[in-house]
Order: C-alpha cells, then sequence, then structure tokens
C-alpha cells in the first residue's frame, strides 16, 4: 500500500514551504518519501473499528455506495451537525475491511483528507511549482482504488477565495472523467450558501439526505457504540445488557429535540454519545475502573447541551427510576 501510495508520475517533488522542505525527496536508498495522500490523509480503510461505526445506517450506506458505482457520479452526504455523516463513511470502510461490499470496491481505500492540508505549493526537480491538490489528484489518478472523503466539503468554496488555489475548478475534469471518485460532507445551510451556486460542480455530484436518527434508532447506537468506549478510556460499564438498555434509553430521552438548548446542543446521536463519554470521563478521574451511577449522575449534572430546569427534572427522575442501583452502590447523589 505504502507503494501505492508513492506513485508521484515521473517527478521528484519537494514542498516549498519550509518546515516540509524534505518531504517526498529521494532517500540514500533511492526510496521516496510519502506522497500527498499517505502525508495529509487518513486510511479509513485500515483503521482499528472496535464496532461498527454506522450501526443502523445500511441505508444511508446503500445509497452512498450506488452513487459510487455510478460511472459519472460522486456523493455528497448533507444533513445536520452531528447526526453521523463521517460515521457513515467510516461504516462503508467498515464494511470494505470486511469484504462486505460489491467487488467493484473491494480493497479500495477510502483517505480522509481536510480542504486546508491541500493548501501550498511543490516544487519540482526542476524548480516549477506545482499546486498540492494537483499532485493529489495525479496520486488518485495514478491508482485505481483511492475514494476521497472531504468532511465539510463547502470548504473547498472558502479556501478558494481565501487562498487564491480554486480548488473546485481543479476537481471538475477529474470527476467529470471518473477519474476521482469523492465522498463530501456537508450541512444543508452550507450546501445552499457556498455549494448551490457551481452548478456544473455539482453535476458531478448526488446529493444524498442525512436525517437525525430517531430516539430507538440512537439507543442502538449507544449499545453497540459503548463498547469503543470502553476500550478508549479502559474503563467498563459493568451492568447487565437489560440495566445499560435502560441507561442509554434514560440519556437518549434526556437529549431529545425539545430538550435541547436552540442552535447549541447538537442532534442525536452526537449530543447522547457526549452524555454518555462524560460518564466514562468522571469514572477516569476518579480511577474507576467501572462507571457507576454515580458518574452517569454527575455527567447528567454537567450536561451543557440542554436547559438547566431539564436537568433539574430529568436529575430528579433518575434517582426515581434507578432507586434501586444507587442505593446497593451506597452513593448519596445529594453530595454532586
Amino acid at each position: 500500500m505504502d507503494e501505492m501510495f508513492d506513485m508521484i508520475e515521473d517527478e521528484t517533488l519537494c514542498f516549498d514551504n519550509e518546515n516540509d522542505s524534505n518531504e517526498n525527496k529521494v532517500t540514500s536508498d533511492g526510496s521516496k518519501k510519502k506522497g500527498v495522500l499517505q502525508t495529509y490523509g487518513e486510511n479509513l480503510s485500515t483503521k482499528t473499528y472496535v464496532t461498527n461505526p454506522a450501526i443502523a445506517r445500511d441505508e444511508e450506506i446503500e445509497k452512498t455506495i450506488l452513487t459510487i458505482l455510478s460511472p459519472d457520479k460522486s456523493a455528497i452526504l448533507v444533513g445536520k451537525a452531528g447526526i453521523g455523516k463521517t460515521a457513515i463513511v467510516e461504516g462503508i470502510a467498515y464494511k470494505i475491511q470486511r469484504d462486505e461490499v460489491p467487488n467493484a470496491i473491494k480493497g479500495y481505500d477510502i483517505i480522509k483528507v481536510n480542504t486546508s492540508q491541500l493548501l501550498g505549493n511543490y516544487v519540482t526537480s526542476d524548480g516549477t511549482k506545482e499546486l498540492r491538490i494537483n499532485v493529489l489528484l495525479k496520486e488518485i489518478e495514478n491508482t485505481s482504488n483511492i475514494i476521497l472523503f472531504i468532511d465539510e466539503i463547502h470548504t473547498l468554496v472558502i479556501e478558494s477565495r481565501n487562498s487564491g488555489i480554486d480548488f473546485v475548478n481543479a476537481l471538475k475534469p477529474a470527476l467529470s472523467r471518473g477519474d476521482v471518485k469523492v465522498i463530501g460532507a456537508t450541512t444543508l445551510d452550507e450546501y445552499n450558501q457556498y455549494l448551490i451556486r457551481d452548478k456544473a460542480f455539482l453535476r458531478r455530484f448526488e446529493k444524498i439526505d442525512i436525517s437525525e436518527p430517531d430516539a430507538a434508532t440512537t439507543v442502538k447506537i449507544l449499545m453497540g457504540s459503548y463498547p469503543k468506549i470502553e476500550k478508549q478510556t479502559n474503563v467498563k460499564l459493568a451492568y447487565s445488557s437489560f440495566v445499560i438498555e435502560n441507561i442509554m434509553k434514560f440519556i437518549v430521552d434526556m437529549t431529545n429535540e425539545y430538550n435541547r438548548i436552540y442552535e447549541l446542543g447538537s442532534r442525536y446521536p452526537d449530543n447522547a454519545l457526549s452524555l454518555l463519554s462524560k460518564a466514562f470521563s468522571y469514572a477516569k478521574y476518579d480511577n474507576s475502573e467501572f462507571v457507576t451511577f454515580k458518574h452517569i449522575y454527575k455527567a447528567i449534572m454537567n450536561c451543557q447541551s440542554v436547559y438547566s430546569d431539564v436537568i433539574k427534572k430529568e436529575a430528579e427522575k433518575f434517582k426515581v427510576i434507578f432507586k434501586d442501583f444507587i442505593e446497593k452502590e451506597n452513593v448519596d447523589l445529594n453530595d454532586y
């Protein structure tokens, strides 16, 4: 795979930025340094996934893959912040790892890059400057199994204005030829503000609307995601599946749409996952190997995405619903 990324056609390249001056020069053994994709991109297809990152998102994954399989289309995932657009792309990478995708994209690498990482020029061995975006496109065109993931794809337009590098027009020829496949992600507001004006660019894409998951789906996402948080924190949620599911339902109910601070609280599943993660953080702070009801309660009391009166109400409800467990753990929640 390293050789694949190192294929930059007929040129020895180096950055003209002072900090990057040694990148991509030929080393003493004759091999090349990392290319743009490997230097600045994150390969989601080789990432370690503890659990499926896109639980209950099969329909959106199927739509995205079908679009990528189309000879002349790439995909833009459009939806509110915090609803799991990036998780859907990671879900495709997860399926690629498991050979659960059509043969046409088996073995593909999904490479995530940020627009800001593509700013700047390369200088070829003969002193000719070349835009970093152009070098990246050459690397992709020289391989046949790369899908480029650009989160916040609207920043292509913003950076084109601010930097003087026309990212949008640089991409158009490769997209129209089908040489480059892209999955972009953005919000509806940013899609309408920045992208919809460029009809020629959008003709290369199919818009895939991503909806906020409902409460029941968000519970499933939390149930499937907490083993990942356990792995990351080295802290266990050591209750029965039935009890854990009730904890997840409580968190999801507490962070529903009507309890969120307007335009501050993020959506499902991000807001619920943030609250759950905070409970693990409190356990880790206490040097505890396990998340207890005390830690969950502290996370609830310090939740910043819902109104303060909601927190007070939900805290009292929490004490009632989980009274037996709180008493068994011999903790006075009034101290918190």
